[in-house]
């Protein structure tokens, strides 16, 4: 019977930014969902840019072809699967870690907020559960908190939990659970539902950073 061994190896990471990351006064961090490319996904906060607002946007370790077959076609992204679970978390928090150190080091005094859709919902929150960053507002998007979302780590941030009335993939029992899991974690998380489906339409995106001032 084979046995399971891990090791340690270096792996080249891509991200994507808009504006200047260096004299921004606000710091986007979007993590995209399952099958996204960064490169294709921080468009979608073209809309938000500003001379005082930069973005960036990590890419999942793992790539894949989105049409399965094949060695042609779109690629996509994804942060983790069910297999080796533990390690691609740690894995991928080890990563957001250091690209949050290139980034912010050479403008410390900034705000951050930390953007996760879908799939870089949960990875968003377990990201800043690890307890090594800055983040002033946390925006999850159209995904949920992990079972194991440890809340006591956002106790002192700004959280936002935002869903479309027509998600396909957000539904009533999904809802219920993360509704719960809010409640009993006894934070003041603001709950808003938009009109749309599993995205961020830009009208959305544009009325909730003014509503909200991120």
């Amino acid at each position: 019977m084979s046995k399971k061994h891990n090791i340690s190896v270096s792996k080249t990471a891509t991200y994507y930014t808009l504006g200047n990351t260096d004299s921004a006064k606000t710091i986007w961090f979007v993590l995209h969902g399952y099958g996204y490319s960064a490169e294709y996904f921080i468009k979608k906060f073209e809309p938000i840019l500003n001379d005082n607002t930069a973005i960036v946007a990590p890419e999942g370790l793992s790539k894949f072809y989105l049409n399965g077959v094949g060695v042609d076609g779109k690629v996509g992204a994804s942060w983790m699967t069910k297999e080796n679970r533990e390690e691609e978390i740690e894995d991928y928090v080890n990563y957001l870690n250091q690209l949050y150190e290139v980034i912010v080091k050479k403008n410390s005094d900034v705000k951050i907020n930390i953007f996760g859709f879908s799939q870089g919902g949960a990875t968003a929150s377990r990201w800043i559960a690890n307890g090594q960053i800055k983040c002033n507002n946390f925006i999850l998007w159209c995904g949920v908190f992990p079972d194991d979302m440890n809340f006591e780590t956002i106790t002192n941030i700004n959280t936002f939990f935002l869903y479309g009335d027509n998600d396909e993939f957000v539904t009533k029992e999904r809802v219920a659970q993360q509704k719960e899991l809010i409640s009993n974690s006894g934070l003041d998380i603001k709950t808003t539902v938009f009109k749309g489906k599993h995205d961020v339409p830009e009208g959305v995106l544009v009325e909730q950073k003014k509503v909200n001032g991120w």
